[in-house]
């Protein structure tokens, strides 16, 4: 049976937030199963019982449907960060805690794998094909998300401050996309690396590439935060 001959078009705002439920779900099915790389929009059409062409009815472009699942993703993962953060940051002094949380958030990061690659493909793939006025709305929504867990941050380590806390959400997102694209190198440099085991100091492992490095900015900008203070 076509779904385009049968397909009969949203008439409502609420079934019009059905439609594009339902493609967003189809979408977040396929990212457990294969990398944002191979996501397209005929299996994504298929995947939700719609045409192509009404897929775009209600998103602009795959890389729109990835957008709004990355915004989904990280208010998810913002939501759940205060107990992670407040069993990290318990009873520590500053730079104890400032490791703390930096790992902490790193397990959180390494435990979400599909936020990870999302977050890895968001500059030079899923913001290259949207209209300005879907930039503006993913950006709002990153920008909100951002300022969340930089608020929470702060909370638990007061002395870095919220403009410095910022600082180090942006950092760590940028972070996390370049680790994780690193850390999953192309078959060809896999066997590059077994051919000649001298390149594979070169390969980064993510998780603990991720923690070191979130670890690193975090307690730098405390203790540039502490120097600047005096």
């Amino acid at each position: 049976m076509s779904t385009s001959t049968n397909f009969q078009r949203a008439r409502s705002e609420e079934q019009r937030a059905a439609r594009r439920r339902a493609i967003l779900d189809a979408t977040a099915e396929m990212l457990t199963e294969m990398p944002v790389a191979q996501v397209t929009l005929n299996e994504l059409s298929r995947r939700s019982g719609l045409a192509k062409s009404n897929v775009l009815r209600y998103f602009e472009s795959r890389e729109d449907v990835l957008l709004e699942l990355l915004a989904d993703a990280f208010r998810e993962f913002t939501a759940e960060l205060d107990g992670v953060l407040a069993e990290a940051a318990d009873g520590a002094p500053p730079a104890e805690r400032a490791d703390r949380i930096a790992a902490s958030l790193a397990r959180a990061l390494v435990e979400r794998p599909v936020l990870c690659d999302l977050i890895s493909a968001q500059a030079a793939v899923l913001e290259r094909n949207v209209s300005p006025q879907v930039a503006a709305r993913y950006k709002r929504a990153a920008v909100a998300a951002a300022t969340a867990v930089a608020g929470r941050i702060a909370a638990h380590l007061p002395e870095l401050g919220e403009a410095d806390a910022f600082r180090f959400v942006a950092a760590a997102i940028m972070v996390t996309g370049a680790v994780w694209t690193h850390a999953h190198p192309s078959a060809a440099m896999l066997a590059a690396y077994e051919a000649d085991p001298s390149l594979a100091v070169l390969r980064l492992d993510f998780d603990d590439t991720l923690r070191d490095t979130l670890a690193v900015l975090l307690s730098g900008l405390l203790a540039r935060g502490a120097r600047a203070a005096r």
